[in-house]
């Protein structure tokens, strides 16, 4: 039997009774032959706790001692884990992400990691442990400070683990079944998808699904590894994520599903001369804040001004900093006002059939028209239709469109076993 890596999320490991089961699955694996390292997140809500603490003692805290709290979740998890793991007779080593080799660059909350270098891990493994890593962080390659890798940087580690270690198979163990058609919180009704191409499930995560992260399953395109996800809390198949369907045939389906995301705002740079060079001053102001944006619609230029009107999406989290850096860039650029918008919604509707399939559009507008929702901005790729509404009417749109493409289930509700959705 080759090696695996399970990635065990918050909600799996929120109290003891959850640690202790956890411990058992990862025994189970230990007992069936193979050789397995354990990727485990804080537990519950304990990050979003530490979150709120560091912002009661203090309104900006420093990146870097805000890092060093944070990673306190993931220790405790390790090290209660490795003991539940010890009191069934097998023998667990734990590691913080520096011990574990995970490094990465200097960038605070969200770096990005450069290099995997497991020695420790690979020395654990050949003495016939299970070698239990704290998730979502790292060490930096230059300072050597403590760094964490933003929302959902234990799914980045386990996956950096299994190419370093040549793993067979990266398992993410969370509190569904697998990737659904939509979020089962949100539809009832959702299905569970047995396979899914990594580039399906690139748009998927990068539209707002949150069953897995973005980073993680680029990193996996990047190094071939299969994904697996499962519930820890149940023995069901799960969803299986590779280039190649895993087991029997199965036939891409047309769309995969469907993705929503409240977590963003919209911004418009109004009275924009229309001229060359304007909108690369925008977005370079931008870009200099280190601000990521996501659609991009400019208008027509009025004939009678020559101006137009530039929207964008960004990370509600980093609104204000954009506002910051373009009223500082306004002289330059030219423009005539900014409008801030944080009440807003993105609908996405994927799947790699859509390409030649010439009525999913059509299939996809009439569905939202249907339910009274209206659209402010349109954003397409090849396999990808994303819509902006207001975040009032996204629920209503999902669940809307979910239907219109015939991915309602027939049998059983979508069951979530845990998690608050924090």
């Amino acid at each position: 039997m080759g090696l695996v890596v399970q990635k065990y999320g918050g909600s799996s490991v929120a109290d003891a009774e959850g640690i202790k089961r956890v411990a058992k699955r990862i025994v189970e694996a230990k007992k069936n032959g193979h050789q397995v390292v354990v990727v485990v997140s804080a537990m519950g809500d304990t990050t979003d706790e530490l979150i709120d603490l560091a912002e009661q003692v203090s309104p900006m805290p420093a990146g870097r001692e805000f890092d060093m709290l944070l990673t306190a979740g993931e220790r405790i998890s390790m090290a209660l884990l490795a003991m539940a793991i010890k009191n069934l007779g097998h023998e667990a080593q734990s590691f913080t992400g520096s011990q574990a080799g995970v490094i990465t660059d200097s960038v605070h909350n969200k770096a990005r990691i450069i290099d995997v270098t497991p020695g420790r891990i690979r020395t654990a493994l050949d003495e016939g442990n299970i070698a239990i890593v704290a998730g979502f962080q790292g060490v930096s390659q230059d300072k050597k400070d403590i760094t964490t890798l933003g929302r959902g940087g234990s799914d980045t580690t386990a996956v950096a683990l299994a190419a370093a270690l040549d793993a067979e198979v990266c398992e993410i163990y969370t509190d569904v079944d697998g990737v659904f058609t939509a979020d089962p919180r949100v539809v009832k009704k959702a299905k569970k998808i047995d396979w899914i191409s990594f580039e399906d499930m690139l748009e998927l995560a990068a539209s707002g699904s949150k069953v897995l992260l973005h980073r993680c399953v680029e990193y996996a395109r990047r190094y071939n590894i299969p994904i697996h996800v499962r519930s820890s809390f149940s023995g069901l198949q799960g969803t299986w994520v590779s280039n190649e369907p895993t087991g029997d045939k199965v036939e891409q389906a047309i769309i995969s599903g469907v993705a929503h995301d409240t977590s963003e705002a919209k911004i418009t740079v109004v009275g924009v001369p229309d001229k060359p060079g304007e909108a690369a001053a925008i977005f370079r102001a931008v870009a200099d804040a280190e601000i990521n944006i996501d659609m991009i619609v400019q208008n027509v230029s009025a004939a009678s001004t020559g101006l137009t009107d530039i929207s964008f999406t960004l990370p509600k989290a980093e609104g204000r900093r954009a506002i910051d850096a373009l009223e500082k860039a306004k002289e330059a650029i030219g423009f005539d006002s900014l409008r801030y918008d944080d009440q807003i919604g993105k609908i996405s509707l994927v799947g790699a059939g859509m390409k030649t399939n010439p009525g999913v559009t059509a299939d996809f507008f009439r569905a939202l028209s249907d339910a009274g929702v209206n659209i402010e901005l349109i954003s397409t790729s090849e396999i990808r239709i994303s819509v902006v509404t207001r975040a009032d009417d996204v629920n209503e749109a999902v669940t809307a469109v979910h239907s219109a493409f015939g991915l309602d289930s027939d049998s059983d509700e979508a069951v979530v076993y845990g998690g608050t959705g924090r």
